[in-house]
């Protein structure tokens, strides 16, 4: 079963508490609130929702909750990236891949790792 959803300013928190492994309500509301102007409140509550979603967990140290992530960025994005093919795209990845052939900004490095993925795919159809 997969996780809920969650939205782009959630995501970009994951992102923040991942690169930070650890970190209280407080730490992220200085350091990933304040500059996108969100109250401390805000930004515990975003916290408490992603909490509740299973995409972040906390333990008390030393009178202070701390928080970290369930899953790492990878998986959250892979998650994210599956969520958005099903719901927007309605299952087809024809929309995104013709959106990629018109991209003029797909680098070397990001068109090689596109090619491996495709290879990956007609091993796996080979192999069923």
């Amino acid at each position: 079963m997969s996780k809920p959803s969650i939205g782009d300013q959630e995501l970009a928190l994951l992102h923040y508490v991942a690169e930070h492994e650890s970190a209280s309500v407080g730490e992220v509301a200085a350091g990933f609130g304040e500059p996108r102007g969100l109250a401390r409140s805000t930004v515990l509550t975003m916290m408490e929702r992603l909490r509740t979603k299973a995409y972040l967990k906390r333990r008390h140290v030393q009178g202070v909750y701390r928080y970290v992530t369930v899953a790492g960025p990878g998986e959250v994005m892979t998650n994210a990236v599956g969520q958005f093919v099903e719901k927007t795209l309605s299952g087809s990845l024809s929309p995104f891949v013709a959106w990629m052939s018109e991209r003029a900004e797909v680098s070397d490095s990001e068109l090689a790792e596109l090619e491996a993925l495709v290879v990956q795919l007609q091993s796996r159809r080979k192999e069923s």
